[in-house]
C-alpha cells in the first residue's frame, strides 16, 4: 500500500521525504521489519522504539514515524529513508493499522467485553452459544486468540497492540469469520489499541480495584473511566445492574443506548430462582418472552451474571432459547472455574486467581456452596509484585479451611523465599496451612486428603501449560497431574 494511503487521516503530521512509496508492512518491533516496512517507533513504559531506528533501517525500512519532541541520532538515518513525526505515534498506529488492513473490523459483528472480572468466561460463553447458532466466531483474549475451534496461540496480554490486533482481524476476514468477540482490557482502551473499532455490541461486567500501579493507572477513576471508553464506542451496551459503580453508566452517558442484566436490582434482564452446586448454577430468565431454566457447568454466583451477559448479546443477534441453553450447559474456561474430571470423582477445580481480589472471590465463591471443606493449593509469581504475597496467605488462611503454600512460576527467584513471604500472611490468621514447595506433591497432598464433600482449588496458574523456574518454561499442565495423582 501506498504510504501516503497509510497515513492517511491522521492529523498533524510533519514528513521529510517522500510520501511515494510501496508499503509492505508496519510494524512497532524492529526485528519483524522487512524491506520497505513502515517502522513506528514508540514510547513504552519499559522501552523507547526510537532506540531501535537504526536497526529497523538496517532490516530494511523505507520509512519511519517518530513522536513529536524525541530527539534522534542524526547518524541512524540514510537520506533514502523518510521520516514521519506524528504527535503521538501510539494514537497514529491504531490509525495505520485500520488503514494498512483495510478496516477489516467494519466487516464483520464486533463484541467487546470489559470489566474487572469476568471477561475471559462471558467471552468464551457468547462465542459458544453464536457458534451453536451456526455463526463462525473469531475470539481475542487472555487464554488464546480463535478462529471457530482453531487456537492461534496464547496470547502474550488480553489486547493485543493495535498493529498486531488489525492483523488478526484481516486474518479473520480472510476465513470469513462472522462474529468477533473480544476482551478488551482497561490497558488497551487507554493506549489506543482498539482506536478505530467501532463496536457493535459493548459489555461491562463489573468494576473493583485493580491495575493501579505506576505503569497502569494511577487511580480508581483512571481506571474507570478507561473501561467507560469501550462503552462510548458500542452502538449498544448490556451492563451489570448490580455493581454500584457500573449502574451508574446509563446517567453519565444518557445518549447512548443502554441496557442493563442483574439479580438483586431492576434490570433489562434479570435471574431469579438460582441454584448453586459445586459442579454447576441454574436459574430461571425470560427469554423472548418466555420463562427458560438455564444451566450451566461452570459454578458460582459471578457464572449467572457472566451468562446474563452473554444472553443479552445473543438474544440481540437472533439467537434462540434452545441454541442458548444447549450452549450454556456444555460451554468450559480453561482456567476459569473450570471442573476437571478424575478418577477418584472429587471436585476439583483449577482457576487463574492470581491477584489478592481473585483470589479472595474464587474462595468465598467456592465457600458459600461447598458442602464440605475448601483446599485451597496456590502460590505466588516470582519478578512480581512482592506486597501481595502476605496479603494472599492471609486471605487464604482466612477463608479456606485448609490452605496448601506452593510453588506459581518463580521464575528467577528462589521458590523458598516466595512462600516465606506468603506465609507471613498465613501466620497472621487462626487457619490450618501446610507449605510444599513442589507443586505437583502439593496437589497431591489435597487430593489425599480431601473427600467427595469438599472443593480442592488449584489457584494462579489457570489456563497456563507451563511452569516457568530459573527463567525457562516447562510444560507443566495441572489438567495432566490431578489425572497422574488420582
Amino acid at each position: 500500500m501506498e504510504l501516503r494511503a497509510v497515513i492517511s487521516g491522521i492529523e498533524g503530521l510533519k514528513a521529510k521525504g517522500t510520501l511515494d512509496l510501496d508499503i509492505t508492512s508496519v510494524e512497532s518491533d524492529s526485528r519483524k521489519i522487512t524491506k520497505n516496512s513502515l517502522f513506528v517507533a514508540i514510547v513504552g513504559f519499559e522501552t523507547d522504539g526510537h532506540k531501535f531506528i537504526k536497526q529497523a533501517i538496517e532490516n530494511g525500512a523505507a520509512a519511519i514515524m517518530i513522536q513529536e519532541g524525541v530527539k534522534l541520532n542524526k547518524q541512524d538515518i540514510t537520506d533514502d529513508v523518510t521520516i514521519i513525526m506524528a504527535p503521538d505515534t501510539r494514537i497514529a498506529a491504531a490509525k495505520i493499522a485500520c488503514n494498512f488492513y483495510k478496516n477489516p473490523s467494519k466487516k464483520m459483528k464486533m463484541i467487546g467485553v470489559t470489566g474487572t472480572k469476568g471477561k475471559t468466561t462471558t467471552t468464551f460463553m457468547i462465542k459458544a452459544i453464536l457458534e451453536a447458532q451456526g455463526k463462525k466466531v473469531g475470539l481475542v483474549g487472555t487464554v488464546a486468540n480463535y478462529i471457530g475451534s482453531k487456537s492461534l496461540g496464547e496470547s502474550s496480554r488480553t489486547t493485543p497492540d493495535a498493529l498486531e490486533l488489525q492483523k488478526l482481524f484481516s486474518k479473520m476476514v480472510e476465513e470469513n469469520v462472522d462474529c468477533v468477540v473480544m476482551e478488551v482490557s482497561s490497558q488497551a482502551l487507554k493506549l489506543h489499541r482498539v482506536d478505530g473499532i467501532d463496536f457493535d455490541i459493548g459489555i461491562f461486567t463489573n468494576f473493583s480495584e485493580d491495575h493501579i500501579s505506576a505503569n497502569e493507572h494511577p487511580d480508581m477513576e483512571d481506571y474507570f473511566n478507561s473501561k467507560l471508553k469501550l462503552i462510548k464506542s458500542s452502538k449498544i451496551s448490556y451492563i451489570n445492574a448490580d455493581d454500584f459503580r457500573v449502574s451508574k453508566i446509563k446517567k453519565l452517558l444518557p445518549d447512548k443506548d443502554i441496557k442493563s442484566f442483574g439479580i438483586d436490582n431492576e434490570a433489562d434482564l434479570i435471574a431469579k430462582d438460582i441454584t448453586i452446586t459445586n459442579s454447576s448454577v441454574d436459574f430461571k430468565v425470560k427469554i423472548d418472552g418466555k420463562n427458560e431454566r438455564i444451566k450451566t457447568g461452570i459454578p458460582g454466583r459471578f457464572s449467572v451474571y457472566n451468562s446474563l451477559a452473554a444472553i443479552c448479546v445473543a438474544t440481540k443477534l437472533g439467537a434462540n432459547a434452545g441454541v442458548i441453553k444447549e450452549a450454556l450447559l456444555n460451554v468450559r474456561v480453561p482456567g476459569r472455574s473450570e471442573l476437571v474430571d478424575n478418577k477418584k470423582g472429587l471436585t476439583i477445580m483449577i482457576d487463574y486467581a492470581h491477584s489478592p481480589e481473585s483470589l479472595q472471590s474464587i474462595l468465598n465463591a467456592v465457600k458459600s456452596y461447598t458442602r464440605g471443606k475448601v483446599i485451597a493449593v496456590f502460590g505466588c509469581g516470582g519478578d512480581r509484585d512482592k506486597s501481595k504475597r502476605p496479603i494472599m496467605g492471609q486471605i487464604s488462611t482466612n477463608i479456606a479451611d485448609f490452605t496448601i503454600i506452593t510453588s506459581d512460576n518463580p521464575r528467577t527467584e528462589n521458590p523458598e523465599e516466595i512462600i516465606e513471604q506468603i506465609e507471613e500472611g498465613a501466620k497472621k490468621s487462626k487457619g490450618k496451612y501446610k507449605t510444599i514447595v513442589n507443586r505437583t506433591e502439593a496437589i497431591k497432598y489435597a487430593v489425599e486428603m480431601a473427600t467427595k464433600n469438599d472443593i480442592i482449588v488449584l489457584a494462579g496458574k489457570g489456563h497456563e501449560t507451563y511452569q516457568e523456574i530459573n527463567g525457562i518454561k516447562k510444560h507443566y499442565d495441572e489438567r495432566e497431574i490431578i489425572k497422574e495423582v488420582t
